[in-house]
């Protein structure tokens, strides 16, 4: 098995702006990127889908207070970056709190 090393890339936001974001390489002494900027469009189309995945059923039980933890890590796939949902605290990938608060 190959040590990973670490990287820093260019990225490119929606508006454009360029952001330099580590990642994790395995394997020989490749670039990564190539040598290009990637775009995070896809890791922030993953992050809203996961989030309205989530939101509907807390939405549907109608809790006073709703937190939400999860991690993103970003790899690069040949071309572009990809979101992998991993381990945030403890065993779980999510970490939902409910909270009801009593009527008055």
């Amino acid at each position: 098995m190959t040590p990973e090393r670490i990287e820093t890339i260019p990225a490119k936001l929606e508006d454009g702006t360029i952001v330099k974001v580590q990642v994790a390489a395995a394997g020989g002494r490749q670039d990564v990127a190539g040598g290009q900027i990637l775009d995070l469009k896809d890791v922030g189309k993953a992050i809203e889908g996961l989030v309205a995945a989530v939101a509907t059923p807390i939405h549907k039980a109608m809790p006073s207070k709703a937190t939400v933890k999860f991690g993103i890590d970003v790899a690069v796939e040949p071309g572009q970056l990809t979101a992998m949902l991993v381990k945030g605290g403890g065993n779980a990938t999510l970490e939902i709190t409910l909270e009801w608060e009593p009527k008055t």
